[in-house]
């Protein structure tokens, strides 16, 4: 592991060869795009629906990452309310209402992270996502953002038999994508993302502004990163 970050690259610069045809699969939620408002803002309509206090931002912005019946779940627990089936799944379906309705209301690409992708692009590298949110809201989250059109895949927790942690999540994304295994790098921020690239043998990048209980650093990345302007070159140096 190495928490050193490599030199900063932003824009178009001269990089090398080791990025051509290779595979850059991203995590989404808290890697590619800032999503908590909007994800934590859903959580709170529920929540005041239900006669609940709303829960700080900072506080549910952890609770992110595994899908959104995850989320209610974790939030209506940490507000002293905890769920049971079958309100579970009457909530996570007013959940989807109400979120595809404000998906990119304040949902944004995280600084640094547009001009990166285009520096991967132009020397050669395709671009995937590989998030357990399901696909069609990952795609509208995209299609609002006008991302979706730069990655070869967006594959969903609901696209493959079992999502991450499960390292067949990953593999199937680099594999749609038109990718090799072998020349792939795994951009992410949590656990889930972390065992998928070791279980799928990709190098694996984590980002330290994400969502996540544990410490990105603590999670064993081969490369820690603290913005987005590091990523080109630490792709380039675990490809290398």
């Amino acid at each position: 592991m190495s928490s050193t970050s490599p030199s900063n690259v932003s824009g178009p610069a001269i990089v090398s060869a080791a990025l051509n045809g290779a595979t850059i699969v991203f995590d989404l939620d808290g890697t590619l795009i800032e999503t908590a408002p909007d994800l934590v803002g859903t959580l709170n309509v529920l929540l005041a629906r239900e006669g609940i206090a709303a829960l700080p931002l900072e506080q549910a912005r952890m609770m992110i990452g595994q899908g959104a019946k995850a989320l209610i779940a974790r939030g209506f627990a940490a507000a002293g309310a905890p769920l049971e089936e079958p309100k579970l799944s009457a909530l996570f379906d007013d959940f989807i209402v109400h979120y595809l309705a404000h998906i990119a209301d304040e949902s944004r690409p995280f600084p640094g992270l547009l001009a990166a992708m285009d520096t991967l692009e132009a020397a050669g590298a395709r671009l995937a996502v590989c998030t357990n949110k399901r696909t069609d809201l990952s795609v509208a989250l995209l299609d609002e953002l006008k991302l979706s059109h730069r990655f070869a895949a967006i594959i969903g927790g609901d696209a493959v038999p079992a999502q991450k942690p499960d390292a067949g999540h990953l593999i199937a994304t680099i594999e749609r994508s038109g990718g090799d295994l072998k020349r792939a790098v795994m951009i992410g921020d949590s656990v889930s993302d972390a065992k998928a690239a070791r279980g799928a043998g990709v190098p694996l990048v984590l980002v330290s502004f994400g969502y996540t209980d544990t410490p990105a650093r603590d999670l064993g990345p081969d490369i820690l990163i603290d913005h987005f302007d590091e990523l080109v070159g630490a792709c380039e140096r675990l490809l290398g």
